[in-house]
């Protein structure tokens, strides 16, 4: 090949290619060299972090708490980083990754500013030819493996809005946030979306510009996250009990993460005890209010006794009536989109430099080159925010050129939505793996917890293949599809399927209405283990290129 004008020059050769170098492409970085491979991870960004690395907005901060949000994979490594904060800030959590990408030198095997803008199976020699761009030089590589850490939520989604372009001022987008960071200091500042990176912008933008407008289309249940400093008791604390703690998220927690047990089910216990939990929980904050029932996601009158407990709490939060009323959601169940955790995030619209737009009562017609015009005329801005979230689970994968057997793109194969084994193998797309892809517990989950499984699953995969002399993997159709209805059943067993949310693509117009996450990480994986079991059932093994030889990679 040539590359844009070059001499020509050969590809280079892999055991196996990773893409993108976040919490699941380092994971897997670092698996695959310990099995003795040769492998690259080829990463857009100029450094490591994933969507910790993009999401530098102002309030930027985990859901998940920073002990429980980082990698088990090593004890020293475990023992040795000290969280500052309950919930970890994006700062954190990125010095946190390249902590790791130093600390096992990772980053001497990952190409940064590279993208991979293409990928065909080579049936015949049985590899995948990987095609990359890299400041508008292309160049090519092949591998035997290819896996995609791509991310759940790192395809950012601009507003479809009418003349977002024409803007005389800047536009920014929380999932692409510039690096040097933004001054909005005596500035008047629209954002527009109330999802959770909304949610914990807002409160900081509000706290430095002169104006903020914010503009919401559908409000979002939210919970305090009640964050705080980590005093040394709670680290000698986590550290004493890491290892039966890591287990139970591993085993046995749903969403591979440690709740307080529930205490009963909502519709039955007496409105006393009702008030009393709920209090509490609101109290000591974070996504462990959701676990307090048992019966929330599959009764609606259990949700939506919970749901009228947060919006009282939002009508006391918000002293206007309107406002209050318009930031209570009311037209889906709670839980059935991520549950939010905000700090302050109510109490920002008391501030009098803030104010709501209700896009339900007012559109917006078009973004003008001053500012924002709704059916009730024009207001000029020196600055928009758009939160308007992902292309979730899919975009990312579906923004790359990827061919399987025969040719078929990956993008026609999910044309009606996504289809994979176990969110994990392609049938059609031999020796091709997704970290945390659709039909997998991923954003239903702590993705770290989901990480490491799917890592830990891949190289056992390829530790299968080469017991079997460098055997060709892939999903069997029918266990596909087994696995796609699977996860429909178990969706449509809950209230999840009634949100319009981007677990459903329903933020994406024209995207397949397709429930894409699975529901339960101990349940996942007792299904999956039964398979590796009975010598993976649902995955075909077969001589590779049909007794073609592979490249050498020596």
């Amino acid at each position: 090949m040539t590359r844009n004008g070059d001499t020509a020059t050969q590809p280079e050769l892999f055991d196996a290619i990773v893409v993108g170098a976040g919490f699941g492409g380092m994971h897997m970085l670092h698996s695959l060299r310990g099995m003795g491979l040769r492998a690259v991870a080829f990463e857009t960004g100029t450094g490591v972090g994933g969507t910790w690395f993009w999401n530098r907005y102002p309030g930027a901060r985990c859901d998940v708490e920073s002990m429980q949000y980082s990698y088990s994979w090593d004890a020293a490594l475990q023992k040795e980083w000290r969280w500052t904060e309950r919930y970890a800030s994006q700062p954190e959590i990125l010095a946190y990754a390249n902590h790791v990408a130093d600390r096992f030198d990772l980053t001497r095997d990952i190409r940064f500013e590279t993208r991979v803008e293409a990928a065909e199976w080579d049936a015949a020699r049985a590899v995948w030819r990987v095609r990359t761009s890299c400041g508008g030089r292309t160049a090519e590589a092949e591998a035997t493996w290819l896996i995609l850490a791509t991310g759940c939520l790192s395809a950012a989604k601009k507003p479809e809005i009418p003349g977002i372009d024409d803007f005389a001022g800047p536009v920014f987008h929380t999932g692409d946030w510039p690096h040097e960071g933004v001054d909005f200091a005596g500035k008047s500042v629209a954002v527009i979306g109330t999802g959770s990176s909304g949610i914990q912008a807002i409160p900081e933008i509000a706290r430095q510009a002169a104006g903020l407008t914010v503009f919401q289309r559908t409000p979002n249940y939210s919970i305090p996250a009640s964050n705080r400093p980590l005093e040394d008791a709670d680290f000698a604390d986590w550290q004493a009990h890491y290892e039966e703690r890591r287990r139970f998220a591993r085993e046995q927690a749903p969403g591979g993460i440690l709740y307080e047990p529930p205490i009963g089910e909502a519709l039955t216990v007496d409105e006393d005890a009702f008030r009393k939990e709920m209090d509490r929980r609101w109290i000591v904050g974070g996504p462990n209010f959701r676990a307090a029932f048992t019966d929330v996601m599959v009764d609606e009158d259990a949700n939506a006794r919970v749901a009228d407990y947060v919006r009282d709490r939002v009508r006391a939060i918000v002293k206007d009536p309107e406002t209050a009323e318009d930031l209570c959601p009311t037209d889906y169940p709670i839980f059935t989109k991520r549950i939010c955790v905000d700090t302050g995030y109510f109490e920002t619209f008391n501030r009098p430099n803030v104010s709501l737009v209700n896009l339900r009562r007012t559109p917006i017609e078009a973004i003008t080159p001053a500012g924002v015009r709704t059916t009730e005329g024009e207001t000029p801005f020196d600055a928009i925010v758009c939160a308007t979230g992902f292309d979730a689970m899919t975009g990312a994968i579906l923004a790359i050129d990827i061919r399987g057997e025969g040719g078929v793109r990956i993008a026609d194969k999910w044309a009606e939505g996504p289809r994979a084994y176990l969110g994990l193998a392609l049938a059609g797309f031999p020796n091709m793996f997704t970290i945390t892809g659709p039909g997998s517990p991923s954003v239903l989950s702590n993705m770290i917890v989901s990480i490491e499984y799917h890592v830990e699953l891949i190289g056992r995969l390829i530790e299968a293949a080469n017991a079997r002399q460098g055997a060709v993997v892939a999903a069997d159709r029918e266990a596909e599809d087994a696995w796609v209805a699977h996860c429909g059943e178990v969706a449509a067993q809950t209230l999840y399927p009634r949100a319009a949310s981007w677990y459903m693509g329903a933020n994406v117009p024209g995207k397949p209405r397709v429930f894409m996450p699975y529901l339960g990480v101990d349940a996942y994986r007792r299904r999956v283990e039964a398979a590796a079991a009975e010598d993976w059932r649902g995955f075909d093994f077969a001589p590779a290129g049909q007794g073609a030889e592979a490249p050498s990679r020596a």
